[in-house]
């Protein structure tokens, strides 16, 4: 796994050779910073669908909730971040295992699309893309954004039930 792991990190960070693939890969690590991006999704749903804002927010939280897991897990995983490819970016820490934006943009996907299934036409392959990014700017191996992705997604699914709970008047629907 090990070896598979080195090998796919360094076939996609070759990707990043392409300077438009390098632009779009920085400017998906840049948006996805903290969460940042699916932060300010779940905000803007919030204030753009008043009926179920309180399950907007709820979803949002959520998504906070799931990128500080990551935070956690990586604090007790300790995995360095690669150093056997060049990477494109600086990240806010060393730690790699698991992806903290693959984290966070997958429970954005099952947050936010148990809200708005067409929403989820949009979220779903923008957070595909940003977890890929995380290779081609060579700073996580791909078990940490499979890692991540499942810790995100488990996280939101297990909150949803809390998020329709949020939603009144019976005329709203998760």
């Amino acid at each position: 796994m090990h070896a598979m792991d080195h090998r796919l990190l360094s076939v996609l960070r070759e990707c990043g050779a392409d300077p438009h693939v390098a632009a779009a890969a920085r400017a998906l690590s840049w948006t996805g910073e903290h969460g940042a991006l699916w932060l300010a999704a779940g905000l803007a749903g919030a204030a753009a669908d008043p009926e179920r804002r309180g399950a907007w927010l709820r979803g949002t939280a959520l998504t906070a909730a799931a990128h500080l897991a990551s935070m956690g897990v990586k604090l007790v995983v300790r995995r360095a971040r690669p150093t056997r490819v060049e990477p494109l970016v600086r990240t806010a820490g060393r730690h790699s295992f698991p992806s903290s934006h693959a984290t966070s943009a997958a429970a954005a996907v099952v947050a936010y699309g148990a809200l708005h299934p067409a929403g989820e036409r949009v979220v779903t392959p923008l957070a595909a893309a940003m977890c890929v990014s995380r290779l081609v700017v060579g700073v996580h191996y791909p078990t940490d954004v499979v890692a991540g992705a499942a810790l995100g997604a488990a996280t939101a699914r297990l909150g949803v039930p809390w998020m329709r709970r949020a939603l009144t008047g019976g005329t709203a629907h998760v």
